[in-house]
């Protein structure tokens, strides 16, 4: 997870009173600055990018509302690039449903409810199914109604959905594209959720108002604080995987008891189950995200909704155990699954299910599958487990501890810098176009999960920072999480005003 930040300045908030120094206490940021002086760095440039990268999980915004409102329109318009899939007929599935977006300096994480699927229920229960898991992750929404159509049926059953989560809302008046639209947004005060906004989401009329008001109700960080909020508060892990592949099963072994229902057909659980449970002496809130419930004749929705699912809760997690059957080839499904709990940032373990019924040759097949299909995850903690029989069940606890442990790990800047040094001294940076930038130092600004900034006197490749992360990790560990490198490049002198 990498990101080259360039000299704008455009990623700090602007006007801020204090500035949020991320991992660094006060005496090791002050002589940070110092050597970013010497260096020949703007310092406020150097203070934003620290603030940048130091942030923790950012807050999460869920867009909702009925099919063909405008959703995913919306979303592009917020993440300011075409990315959410479109089209005008209601159902279209993605693989991926959230995005990291910036307003005004803050960033925040967007939900993307486009999809539906209109099942036996009818399409307001199927609506209310998609527009319920969004929320669930979500620290605010953003309800979108269309305005020339006013408020239906459907709108009201959402509506109730969001009063009962409590969760504060921006009702988004979509597809005002003029002066004489705005009276038929006035009718949605009758939906009781406070003032419409009037939008065009197509055209971006009206979306910097709204998106102010966003930022009014989304809070700067999200409402719920890792470890459970106390001392000794219990950790949350999410069980994730395509369905079918163990995870109500796995849930019931560890905690001794049938608490979720098993099913041979794909999908049987529909509705999150939380499960305290005490394993090696610790108490654990593991979350089973098994995949909903598939019907035969609908099979397109089902994906759209696992990974609707699978984010709200690996959001609301520090442990994603990503779970694997190892009597099946690994899927594109599978690496899609790996891809989504890395880039949320999470501490993450490899389970891989079913190993009792693996003979020699499939083991062997397993291992050649995952150096290929899985080689972007070494790093995560593997175990070879079988949720039916128990098999290394005991191995589990380990992993995510050693997990959460590499997610937690922060390296003193003294330490990092003399690491840096030697690492550019022995292997500097390949020559490119006559030049050859170099790291001059850096520092962690974050942890949960390691996030570090490095200031360059030049554009550093994205190969060479790959090459800094796996000597990052064989030098310091980082076990079973990702790490996000931040570059910020010194501005040459003459440019500054």
């Amino acid at each position: 997870m990498n990101d080259h930040i360039q000299p704008d300045g455009s990623d700090a908030s602007e006007g801020a009173l204090e500035h949020d120094h991320g991992a660094l206490g006060d005496a090791e940021f002050a002589e940070f600055m110092e050597l970013a002086a010497e260096e020949g760095f703007d310092l406020e440039d150097v203070e934003g990018a620290i603030e940048a990268a130091g942030h923790g999980p950012l807050p999460v915004l869920a867009v909702v509302g009925r099919p063909n409102v405008g959703k995913s329109t919306l979303v592009n318009r917020i993440i300011g690039r075409r990315e959410a899939v479109v089209e005008d007929k209601p159902g279209v599935t993605r693989d991926r449903v959230t995005y990291e977006a910036e307003w005004a300096g803050r960033r925040f994480k967007v939900v993307d409810t486009g999809g539906w699927e209109q099942d036996v229920l009818g399409i307001d229960a199927s609506v209310a199914a998609q527009a319920e898991y969004a929320i669930e992750a979500a620290d605010a929404v953003v309800f979108v109604v269309d305005a020339k159509v006013g408020a239906t049926d459907t709108d009201e059953a959402v509506v109730r959905l969001l009063r009962k989560a409590g969760k504060p809302v921006v009702l988004c008046a979509n597809k005002v594209d003029g002066q004489s639209g705005e009276a038929d947004a006035s009718y949605l005060w009758s939906l009781g959720l406070g003032e419409p906004h009037p939008v065009s989401a197509l055209h971006g009329r009206g979306t910097g108002d709204m998106l102010d008001q966003v930022l009014e109700v989304l809070p700067e960080a999200p409402r719920e604080t890792f470890g459970g909020g106390g001392i000794g508060g219990p950790r949350r892990i999410a069980l994730i995987g395509r369905p079918n592949v163990g995870k109500s099963s796995l849930l019931n072994k560890v905690a001794g008891e049938e608490r979720v229902v098993v099913n041979e057909l794909a999908g049987t659980t529909r509705d999150p189950v939380d499960e305290l449970i005490e394993l090696g002496g610790v108490t654990w809130k593991f979350v089973d995200t098994a995949g909903i419930r598939k019907r035969v004749h609908l099979q397109q929705g089902a994906d759209y909704y696992a990974s609707l699912r699978t984010a709200a809760a690996v959001e609301k997690a520090e442990v994603a155990v990503i779970l694997i059957d190892g009597s099946e080839s690994i899927s594109v499904q599978d690496q899609r699954i790996v891809t989504m709990a890395v880039e949320a940032g999470r501490a993450i373990v490899l389970a891989y299910n079913k190993w009792d019924t693996l003979d020699e040759e499939r083991r062997y097949y397993l291992e050649r599958e995952i150096e290929t299909e899985l080689g972007q995850v070494t790093w995560a903690p593997r175990v070879n487990v079988s949720a039916r029989t128990g098999r290394h069940m005991e191995k589990l606890v380990p992993a995510i501890e050693t997990a959460l442990a590499g997610w937690e790990t922060r390296v003193p800047t003294g330490r990092l810098n003399a690491f840096l040094g030697e690492l550019v001294a022995a292997h500097p940076h390949p020559v490119r176009g006559g030049k050859q930038p170099r790291i001059l130092f850096g520092t962690q600004a974050g942890t949960k999960p390691p996030r570090f900034v490095l200031f360059a006197s030049g554009f550093i490749e994205a190969g060479y920072r790959r090459f800094i992360e796996r000597r990052l990790r064989e030098e310091f560990g980082f076990d079973g999480t990702p790490i996000h490198i931040s570059v910020r490049v010194r501005e040459k002198r003459g440019k500054k005003k």
